[in-house]
């Protein structure tokens, strides 16, 4: 089991979800998910992403469907503070690092402070603002369901996002406040990034990051996805999910055949 790229193997196949497989908070396509299938047919594959359990249901789940490689494939919902695979029967949480009440109510002011402070807070929505996701505390601009057009010009240069951040995190030093996804930033325990999220990962399935190949649309320096490439994993920077199809299939047709 296993791909090679560039005579290189790899055992497990590591993907950011908003605008690497899919449009940002949208299902991914048909074409993605017979993709991803025929991927897994191959090697391990694991989706990290800032978005909750409830949002891999909605863009990759609903799409995959039940197939015979469902066991090789792995979901870290909230940048890794959550760890849900296949038991066989149904999908089942094997571990959640939770915020407890007291990091809950902290975080959701001072990003609602913040925000109103900074003048990011707005009244056209598409959505909540902030979200509760249990393991991870969430801001987005312009809320949870905008259009991807609206928070693509939002923040191009992401500036905004990191005014908020610099903000929260200075007045939360005990927690981990991130810039998210193109409108949001995400709040968790201390020390918790993708790179937590993947060095679990790699405990459990008792691999070595050399093993690994993980595509994200944000590997620049403060970009969500930097913390996975600053591991020494091989990344693959891709400017959307069209262009992550590209690259995997161009991958998957140069395996050898079978």
């Amino acid at each position: 089991m296993g791909i090679a790229v560039d005579g290189k193997n790899y055992d497990l196949v590591m993907f950011d979800l908003d605008d690497t497989l899919a449009p940002s908070k949208s299902p991914m396509s048909e074409e993605m998910a017979a993709l991803l299938r025929r991927l897994l047919g191959h090697t391990a594959a694991c989706i990290i992403s800032g978005g909750r359990y409830e949002q891999f249901e909605m863009q990759v789940l609903a799409r995959l469907g039940r197939f015979d490689d469902i066991a090789r494939f792995h979901l870290m919902p909230t940048c890794g503070t959550q760890y849900v695979r296949w038991n066989g029967d149904d999908w089942e949480t094997v571990y959640a690092e939770n915020l407890t009440d007291d990091q809950k109510y902290r975080a959701l002011k001072v990003l609602e402070i913040g925000a109103k402070e900074l003048g990011l807070w707005s009244e056209q929505t598409w959505g909540p603002i902030l979200e509760d996701r249990g393991s991870q505390i969430t801001f987005s601009a312009l809320g949870q369901s905008a259009p991807v057009a609206e928070k693509s010009q939002w923040d191009p240069e992401n500036t905004k996002k990191e005014k908020l951040r610099a903000y929260a995190a200075e007045r939360l030093p005990d927690l981990e406040v991130r810039s998210g996804g193109s409108t949001s930033v995400d709040i968790t325990v201390k020390g918790i990034d993708k790179a937590y999220g993947t060095r679990k990962l790699i405990d459990i399935l008792g691999i070595g990051p050399e093993q690994i190949l993980f595509f994200g649309d944000r590997l620049d320096p403060g970009g969500n996805d930097y913390p996975v490439k600053e591991m020494g994993i091989d990344s693959v920077h891709v400017a959307d999910h069209d262009d992550t199809f590209r690259r995997l299939t161009a991958i998957l047709d140069a395996q050898p055949a079978t």
